[in-house]
Formats: C-alpha cells, structure tokens, sequence
C-alpha cells in the first residue's frame, strides 16, 4: 500500500505541476497581448534573429514542444521558409532552460508552500482589476503559485524508500551503460509527459533529495532534450515535406548534441564544474540547470553557422514528394498538446484568410473572363465550380479551427475580439464565392442567349459593372492583407454608393430599351445579371465592414 501510495502521489503532484506550468504559460501569454506576435515579426533570413525568437517565444510559453509544433505548422503553411525554422528551433532549446532554472533558483532556496498560498491569492484577486487591464496577469501568479504547491507534493512523494536509491546508486556505478540508461529514461519519460520542463522538474527534485548523482541527473537531462521532439514528430504526419524537413532537423539537432554531450562527457561535466564554484553535491540544482543551459547553447553555437548547409542536406534526406495532391483543402495549422499559442497562431489563420480571398478573387476572375471568350463558358464554368467546392472547404476548416481558437484558455479578450472578426470575414467570403458561383451560372445563360454579341451595348455594361466589383473587391483583399489604412474606409463606402447607382441606372436602361422593343427576355437575363453582380458587391462590402 506505501508503494501504491507513493505512485499516486507522484502522479497527482506532476499533474499539479503540469497544471501550474500550463496556467503559467497561458497567464504570460495573456498578459503579454501581442508580444509574442511581434517576437514572430522579427524572424527574418537573418539567423540571429531566428534564434532569438524561438529563445523568447519558448521562454514565454515555457514550452519548447509548443514552440517547435507552431514552427512545423508555420513551415507547412509557408509562412516561414525551412533556413528561418531551422534558427528558431534553435533558440527553442535555449529557451525552454528558463524552467530549470525558475525552479531551481525559487523551488529549493524558501518554504514553496509559504509562498504558494499568498501567491495564489494575489492572482485571484488580480483577476477582478478587469479595468486596468492588469487582470490577464492573474493565470501567471496563480500558475507560479501552483508550480510551486506540485513541485513541494512532488519532493515529499519522491522521497524514494532505500531499495529504490540503492537501484539508482547502481545504474550509477554501471559507468558508461548507466549514463545510456539515464540518457533512455530521459527521452522515454519526456515523451511519455510532453514536457522537457517537467522533465527536468523531477529530476532537479530527485537529485536535491540525494536520489540522483552528479552524473546520472546530467545523463537524465540530455536524454530530455531528445524525449521533447515528439511534439515536433507528431504535428510533421500528413504534413507538408517541408514540415517533415523542420520537424527532422529538430529531432536530428538533439540527437546529435547529445550523442556529442555523450561523447565529451567528463570533460562537459568538468565545464559546468568550472562555471559553478563549489562541489556538485553541495549546489546540485543549480549544477543540472547550468548544465541544461551550456548544453543547449553549446550545441547552438555549434550549428548555427551552417543553417544553410543544414537546409540543403536535409532536402537531400527528404527530397520533395512527386504527387501532390491539391484536390482538396486541409488547414495547415496544428494544435500542441499544452502552451498553445492563440497569438501566434492568429498569424497563420489570418494568412489562411487570405489565400481563400485570393481563391474567390480566381473565380470572379474566371466569371469576368467568360464574357471575353462565351466559346469557353463551359469549362469556366466547371473551373468555378471546382473552386467554389475547395473555397466551402476552406471555410469549413478554418471556422472549425478558429471555433477552437476562441475556446483556448490563453485568449484575451483582444485574441477572441480578432479571431471573432476573422470568423466573420471567412464566413463573408464563402457568401461572396456562393454567389459568384451563381453569378457564373446566370452568366452562361445570358451568354449562351440567341442574341449574345460580346460587342453589344448590354455586355459591355455588365463587363463595366463586373470591373467596379471586381477593384472593390480587390481594396476588401488589401484591407484583409494589410489591413485599412488611412481613407480606406472612405474608399470602400465611395466603392459602395457607386455600386448602388450603377445598378439603378442599368436597371433603368434596361426598361427604356423594353419600352423601345427590344427582347424581354434578353433584357430579363441583363437585369438577373445585375442583381447577380449588385449582391456579390454587398457581400463584398460586408467584408469590408468587419475588417
């Protein structure tokens, strides 16, 4: 029963400490409002950048997995090129060290439970100063304050009986096969949690009890860094080849710093022992986050001067993949497990929103097109149709993804105000598809009519109008990319006057040449035509006004 006990203590503790990072992370995320967003803005070609973006995104989220998974799924939505993602999984694994070393320098130096009840109850009440704007603060202080609660469970549950430490002293004495062993434990029991951090946790706490030496905590630790890429492997299936190339250079990376770790043992071991005056035994945590730190900038420092070279070898590896199928949409973005990013990830749907205006400006263009050449009405047609189908996908998948994002619990009220007005906008270009589709579809009867002339008085007035909706439609696209700026507004309320009274005055044409005798039914087909292009113009318009 004292063994069962023990388990289930353990487990609930790590869950407590889960919980309490999650919090942690989403209440900075919270707080930091766009931060994150314009940390993302910074990665250019420049590599420097690259990494220290992935460094502050990681430290932010406190999550290298999360980072890494936001990294693949920006690489599959080619928002960032493979040399870009490659610099910013690098500074990842710099940044998920600031854990250790919050835990460390705050978990083992006071009583955790003193300061974990006040801490909670500042959050909590944070969380009524919605005026000041300072109440997304308050996940982050109750976060802390349960990080703290879970790793104090966690140092009583890990008080290991002597059967137990006498098994680790012996996979210590194994020399080189115990640090393989250590180094197993480390990636399988990373992967098993999602959690480097954690990870890490655990084995800063089983090593300041005196379960853990010296050499088989820095073991455990490398081996982590391994464990934390199966976030990046899980979100790579059924990805894109370039997002297979990012989530490979992150495994490849780690496992190859530490093989080289590995291989170096002793004298990194003596490195760290360097820069951290006194014994390990005396000051072990701060040895281990010091290690995880080296380690990871090390290894940093080692390949980052040939990014490019990287690049190119991993295309070799993963050559691009001969069939392609673009039949049928599939959002490119991936939720991670934990550290979800709702700012950056407004990034990518808001370039998903845009592909699909580029997509509806295809098939009006298709629609103006048809006038210009009727032989070929049939197969523009049949292309409208095919594009009217994949767009309804679109719109499908990214209302479902962005029904997800306003359900995070690391969302301000700023994130679920833009992914709203996102929603609205989506949902007002599929309108506008469905009905440029049925514009299509009017215009292949008035252009298979008996009396069609591309050069007649009444085709030209359509093609005019069609041209008005057209240059609307493409100020909504700008406003959707770059947002209004300036008279932008003025712009498009002058775009939509100008709709309205070209539609009366066309309408009114068309009744004085009925009145003169010309054929009703054509006229008929002008006017449907009309009505067609005014409602696609509103829908346009629609657009404009949620963006």
């Amino acid at each position: 029963m004292d063994i069962v006990g023990q388990i289930v203590g353990f487990a609930g503790s790590l869950c407590l400490l889960l919980f309490g990072m999650n919090m942690l992370s989403n209440g900075i995320q919270k707080g930091a409002g766009s931060g994150l967003k314009k940390l993302v803005s910074k990665i250019t070609k420049n590599r420097f950048y690259a990494i220290l973006t992935g460094l502050g995104v990681t430290a932010f989220v406190q999550s290298s997995g999360a980072t890494t998974v936001m990294v693949v799924s920006f690489v599959n939505a080619e928002i960032l090129a493979l040399e870009q993602a490659i610099g910013v999984i690098f500074g990842a694994n710099i940044g998920t060290t600031a854990t250790a070393w919050i835990v460390s320098l705050f978990g083992f130096n006071f009583s955790i439970s003193a300061a974990a009840v006040p801490l909670f109850g500042f959050g909590f009440v944070l969380k009524y100063f919605k005026r000041f704007k300072i109440h997304n603060f308050a996940d982050c202080f109750m976060g802390f304050a349960l990080l703290f609660m879970g790793l104090g469970l966690l140092k009583e549950s890990l008080e290991l009986g002597p059967a137990a430490s006498k098994l680790f002293v012996a996979i210590s004495d194994w020399k080189f096969w115990g640090l393989i062993v250590g180094v197993l434990l480390g990636v399988a029991i990373t992967a098993l949690i999602h959690s480097s951090s954690a990870m890490t946790a655990i084995v800063l706490t089983m090593a300041a009890n005196g379960t853990l030496s010296w050499k088989l905590s820095a073991a455990i630790v490398l081996g982590s860094n391994i464990g934390s890429t199966v976030d990046a492997v899980m979100s790579s299936f059924g990805a894109s080849t370039n997002a297979k190339r990012a989530a490979f250079v992150h495994v490849a990376f780690n496992v190859a710093g530490t093989l080289l770790a590995l291989s170096l043992f002793n004298p990194f071991l003596s490195l760290v022992d360097l820069i951290v005056p006194g014994a390990p035994e005396e000051s072990i945590t701060t040895h281990i986050s010091m290690l995880h730190t080296v380690f990871n900038v090390c290894a940093t420092l080692l390949f980052a001067p040939f990014v490019n070279q990287i690049a190119s070898l991993v295309r070799k590896i993963i050559p691009e993949s001969k069939v392609e199928n673009d039949s049928h949409y599939h959002f490119p973005a991936i939720l991670p497990h934990s550290g979800i990013i709702a700012d950056l990830y407004s990034v990518q749907i808001h370039a998903e929103v845009s592909k699909m205006a580029a997509k509806v400006m295809d098939m009006f263009d298709s629609v103006c097109s048809s006038f210009s050449k009727p032989e070929n009405s049939g197969k523009v047609r049949d292309e409208v149709e095919s594009l009217a189908n994949y767009i309804e996908e679109m719109n499908s998948e990214i209302s479902e993804f962005l029904q997800k994002c306003l359900r995070l619990p690391n969302a301000n009220s700023l994130d679920r105000a833009h992914f709203s007005k996102l929603m609205h906008i989506t949902e007002s270009l599929a309108a506008l598809a469905e009905e440029t589709g049925s514009l299509m579809h009017t215009a292949k009867k008035f252009i298979d009519g008996e009396s069609y002339d591309s050069d007649d008085e009444r085709t030209k007035e359509i093609v005019g109008y069609l041209e008005v909706v057209r240059g609307f439609f493409e100020l909504a696209c700008t406003f959707i990319t770059v947002g209004i700026i300036g008279d932008g507004k003025v712009y498009g309320e002058a775009f939509e006057s100008k709709i309205d009274e070209t539609k009366h005055s066309l309408k009114k044409a068309s009744r004085k040449r009925i009145e003169n005798g010309s054929d009703v039914k054509t006229e008929l087909r002008y006017i449907g035509m009309v009505r067609k292009i005014e409602r696609a113009g509103d829908c346009v318009w629609s657009i404009v006004q949620f963006v």
